[in-house]
């Protein structure tokens, strides 16, 4: 396996380029490489993770935000939410998977068949189950090593307090509303991540025996080649500057997330025809639906000062969670906590709150947010990062701002309960006197925060949906050779942590391309 391209102006030929390392791209260079007659090429702008202890060690996940390994993207201001939110995306082999908390959900069957209500046909309930078993990561429950006793107690107190049930494995059957231990994707033993680049690609890497997979990594993609509507390659720039042309005999599968995926579309002339021309980019396709329909899980947070350190122990510092349905007529939780051992402060300070020297939050969150954004480029230079306009908190009939209050009211009847309030000393933010409605909406908006989960801006759709970008086997609409696969083909953000739901994509589409290989080559 090459690590690197060569230095020459020449350009380099495989059966697939695969552009981005990440939760997607590992799925699909492992599996597309199982076959020794394929050759594949990932383009990844990151390093390897590999002897990384900063990145491996899932608990030290914090320390990556903001760091050399974190694109760091920024929001446009957001006139009813917080406009200083950073979107951490990792700059890493694994992509977000080595860089996030390793949540492991399995989308709910409700959210495959909204897909499938949308447009996306053969992306059901019924016909995705079977991707989940293929995953190679490790993911378990929190290990019992790792259950912190207060998150036990604050387990105790919810069930309580809501009447919810405890859960013992999330992924075991599909559930309504509950509260318990989650599920990760780690190797409890020692706190490594089972991370896509972890699960897929490290054992070739280290065993050597891939030939038939080269990683470009700290390679930039920036372009890409097309000859009429044929997509043929990729254009990219290795970390020392040199230039370099990425040929594909079959196809460019593109998994550069629900960020860079839409913006290197744009950048090679396919998206909003009038968008393209403003900036003077030569428009290959029209295409009106790159960069729309931005979805993310907006959350904000209560914090509570506890009345004695912690106990150490801990998988990755928020290791529970709660959903609850406060609509009983639906089969999906319509709200959602992860509890934190930590005070989560970041946006607190910036609205003049300390940070208390011990202490916990919940963060309420909303599953099914329904505002929509965008991403669209600013500029024809592909140095220049696109603008991120999620339009937090904009839905018309205020759903989201409302979800957020009624989540800090059940949190504040879960801190009353027992075990949970024996550790309390005070509710640091909003503050107990905080008690109005509206004064919680617009503390909690002023603080909201992400969960990192932006996606759909490549979404998948029907053949007479002309918002849709990608067609139900991921093809791009109206052209030849070139596939979207990550987060941003989400018709829509499931209601649950969505990385399980990348890597059963990952492993979907890893099938749809073997299965047109093997038709090629009869």
């Amino acid at each position: 396996m090459q690590h690197n391209p060569p230095n020459e102006q020449n350009a380099l030929e495989y059966d697939y380029v695969v552009v981005g390392g990440g939760t997607a791209g590992s799925v699909i260079a492992s599996r597309l490489t199982e076959n020794a007659d394929v050759t594949v090429a990932v383009i990844e702008g990151g390093p390897s993770d590999i002897d990384r202890e900063d990145v491996l060690t899932l608990r030290r996940w914090t320390g990556l935000l903001g760091g050399d390994l974190d694109y760091a993207y920024t929001t446009v201001e957001q006139p009813h939410g917080n406009s200083h939110i950073v979107h951490s995306r990792a700059k890493v082999l694994g992509g977000c998977s080595s860089h996030n908390t390793l949540i492991a959900f399995k989308p709910l069957p409700s959210d495959w068949d909204e897909w499938e209500a949308a447009g996306a046909t053969g992306w059901g309930a019924v016909q995705m189950e079977a991707y989940y078993a293929r995953l190679r990561n490790n993911i378990v429950r929190v290990a019992d090593q790792d259950q912190n006793a207060i998150a036990k107690d604050w387990i105790e107190a919810t069930k309580t307090a809501t009447g919810v049930p405890e859960v013992v494995g999330f992924n075991d059957k599909p559930f309504h509303e509950g509260v318990g231990f989650l599920d990760l994707a780690y190797h409890p033993e020692n706190n490594k991540r089972s991370s896509a680049s972890v699960a897929y690609l490290h054992p070739h890497m280290e065993a050597g025996d891939r030939p038939n997979l080269t990683l470009m990594l700290e390679t930039w993609a920036y372009k890409l080649e097309f000859d009429g509507k044929r997509a043929t390659g990729v254009r990219a720039r290795t970390a020392d500057g040199t230039e370099q042309l990425v040929t594909a005999r079959r196809e460019v599968v593109v998994c550069a997330g629900a960020v860079d995926s839409p913006r290197l579309l744009m950048l090679s002339g396919v998206g909003p025809r009038k968008d393209l021309q403003e900036l003077g980019i030569p428009v290959v396709h029209d295409l009106p639906g790159v960069g729309e329909n931005l979805q993310d899980h907006p959350e904000s947070v209560i914090v509570w000062e506890t009345n004695r350190p912690l106990p150490e122990n801990s998988a990755m510092d928020s290791d529970a969670a709660l959903f609850v349905r406060r609509d009983g007529g639906q089969d999906l939780p319509d709200l959602m906590f992860h509890f934190y051992q930590i005070p989560f402060t970041d946006n607190l300070e910036r609205l003049g709150y300390e940070r208390p020297a011990h202490g916990v939050s919940m963060t309420p969150n909303i599953p099914k947010s329904r505002a929509r954004g965008r991403v669209h480029l600013t500029s024809a230079d592909p140095q220049v990062k696109p603008a991120l306009d999620f339009r937090y908190l904009t839905d018309e009939d205020g759903y989201d701002a409302q979800t957020l209050v009624d989540g800090v009211k059940i949190a504040r009847e879960i801190a009353k309960a027992e075990p949970f309030a024996g550790w309390l000393e005070r509710e640091v933010f909003p503050g107990p006197d905080v008690t109005d409605d509206e004064q919680l909406s617009e503390l909690l908006r002023k603080a909201h925060h992400t969960v990192y989960h932006p996606s759909g801006t490549c979404r998948m759709g029907a053949a007479d949906d002309e918002l849709a970008v990608v067609d139900p086997e991921l093809k791009v609409r109206g052209l030849e050779g070139i596939r979207v696969v990550d987060a941003s083909v989400f018709p829509t953000l499931p209601a649950v942590n969505p990385m399980i739901g990348v890597l059963m994509v990952g492993e979907k589409a890893a099938e749809l391309l073997a299965d047109t290989s093997e038709g090629n080559q009869a």
